[in-house]
């Protein structure tokens, strides 16, 4: 049976708020991956609120049809489905774990199956979580709306556990901050990532470091991190990114962030990272990245050469006041590099320390096989 099949007729529960969204990604208002994914839980969240549904692959069916809406509208922000793909896998566990409680299991899970199936709902005895109780009680079958009516409690606390651990990601990776940074180390770091911003902030409460900053030409987010670094007491040093390889030898640990973690270990991330990682290699230099869990991508293929193809205003590289110089060459700014897997050393997530090689194995427990392509 498709999925397409299963989506009842007319518009999408929450489809204003679907759509609002969706406008939002299309035009870059949302700023940032962790800004991106909790808005994107948000609309999931009232998105489930909204929908009627008689058995749990008819939800499943909306809510892949809300994430290809919303992935389709700014395909270069992976937490997006990320995100959606969180969330599948979520309520499927407590929808499994609903009907498992029941004293006879075996028998309503078997029959709920023949519900997945698509069966006449009124030859099932289907039983759900009793919000007050915490019980299982039998669906209703004069009542179209009871099996969702009765699920929905269990589902939005799934969805909560998502949301909770975007709103403490920053937090959970950077609360061993201190066991990584130890005292009179020198930190390098590239651009302004929110979540390294974080880590080194936190490591500052415990050691007395010192933090170079590369200025991340032509978007010189770099000044951001070294003011916000600053701020914050830490000793910071601002260096042009052609001071990179030099002053690498003198350097204990580059930590970088990253925009996506692909399956095999690589990560797209800010232009100029490929740089210091490579840099770091010939140097011997421990490659840190920080970065939440919601970053992980089950894709490895994003268009490596350009890092998933998106660019950023040339202007900033080659002004147009140039005249017959711009006429004649093509002016590429990419975006973001690829980093591959073999030039990081350690993925500091919210949920531990995980080398390169472990990724594949974290994205299998963190979204459902069905659920790679949307």
């Amino acid at each position: 049976m498709s999925t397409a099949s299963l989506l009842p007729p007319g518009p999408i529960p929450g489809h204003k708020a679907v759509e609002t969204l969706a406008a939002k990604l299309r035009r870059r208002q949302v700023v940032g991956s962790r800004g991106a994914a909790l808005e994107t839980v948000l609309v999931l969240r009232q998105v489930v609120s909204k929908a009627r549904f008689s058995n749990i692959q008819q939800l499943i069916a909306i809510i892949r049809e809300v994430g290809r809406r919303l992935v389709a509208a700014q395909p270069k922000e992976h937490t997006v489905g990320n995100t959606v793909r969180r969330v599948l896998h979520n309520i499927r566990e407590e929808y499994n774990s609903a009907t498992k409680e029941n004293p006879s299991t075996r028998n309503v899970y078997t029959i709920s199956k023949f519900v997945l199936q698509g069966q006449p709902r009124k030859q099932t005895t289907y039983a759900t979580k009793s919000e007050a109780t915490g019980t299982l009680k039998e669906d209703d079958p004069d009542d179209p709306d009871s099996f969702a009516r009765g699920l929905k409690p269990v589902l939005m606390e799934a969805i909560q556990d998502v949301l909770d651990e975007l709103e403490t990601v920053y937090d959970n990776v950077s609360k061993n901050a201190k066991d990584h940074i130890h005292s009179d180390e020198i930190i390098l770091t590239i651009g302004h990532s929110k979540t390294v911003e974080a880590f080194l902030r936190s490591a500052g409460h415990y050691r007395n470091y010192t933090a170079i900053v590369a200025e991340t030409a032509p978007s010189y987010q770099g000044h951001d991190m070294a003011r916000a670094l600053s701020a914050a007491g830490i000793s910071t040093y601002l260096v042009p990114d052609s001071s990179i390889y030099a002053i690498l030898s003198r350097v204990n640990k580059l930590i970088l962030g990253a925009h996506a973690i692909l399956a095999n270990g690589g990560m797209v991330t800010i232009a100029g990272s490929l740089l210091a990682a490579t840099a770091a290699r010939a140097h011997s230099t421990p490659v840190v990245v920080c970065a939440g869990q919601f970053k992980l991508t089950p894709l490895w293929n994003l268009y490596h050469d350009y890092g998933a193809l998106d660019f950023a205003d040339p202007s900033a590289v080659l002004g147009f006041e140039e005249g017959k110089l711009v006429e004649r060459v093509d002016v590429v700014n990419p975006y973001y590099d690829y980093v591959g897997p073999e030039l990081v050393d350690v993925f500091i997530t919210n949920d531990g320390d995980h080398p390169p090689s472990s990724v594949y194995r974290l994205i299998k427990e963190t979204y459902d096989d069905e659920d790679h392509e949307l």
